[in-house]
């Protein structure tokens, strides 16, 4: 059995075409869309007779089992990449919506750490630094 067919099995998912092309497509390309990974599977008639709406249940399973991760930048649809539990950051730029992966911040997970929260244990922060890469930045973005 292939590493993808174990993990959805052990998050207690069927093993299902469907899910193995989106776990790729999200694997070849992070940071897609749900319509860019539409795209992607219509262009390697990957989805199988999936629908749309199909499609979104699909994340949906694979972002609650946390197979997928979802970022979801101010000014932009939802976007996915592998759940890999490395609690990295992301750099977004301003100029065309480029994102970059950044390691953790300080030491490891969650890498920073919220003032005293009774009740709560945290184990994960989400960062998002905003900027322009070098290509806008060249072009005068």
């Amino acid at each position: 059995m292939d590493e993808v067919a174990a993990r959805l099995r052990e998050k207690g998912l069927r093993n299902t075409p469907q899910r193995r092309a989106v776990l790729a497509a999200v694997a070849h390309t992070p940071h897609l869309t749900a319509a860019e990974i539409a795209t992607a599977l219509q262009a390697e008639d990957a989805l199988g007779g999936l629908s749309r709406q199909g499609l979104y249940n699909v994340l949906d399973d694979l972002v609650g089992a946390r197979l997928l991760r979802p970022l979801e930048p101010a000014g932009s649809p939802a976007r996915f990449e592998l759940e890999t539990h490395d609690n990295h950051h992301h750099l977004v730029c301003r100029g065309c919506g480029r994102i970059r992966d950044v390691p953790c911040a300080v030491g490891s997970s969650p890498c920073l750490r919220p003032g005293e929260v009774p009740g709560f244990r945290v184990d994960q922060a989400e960062v998002t630094w905003w900027g322009l890469c070098e290509d806008c930045e060249q072009a005068g973005s």
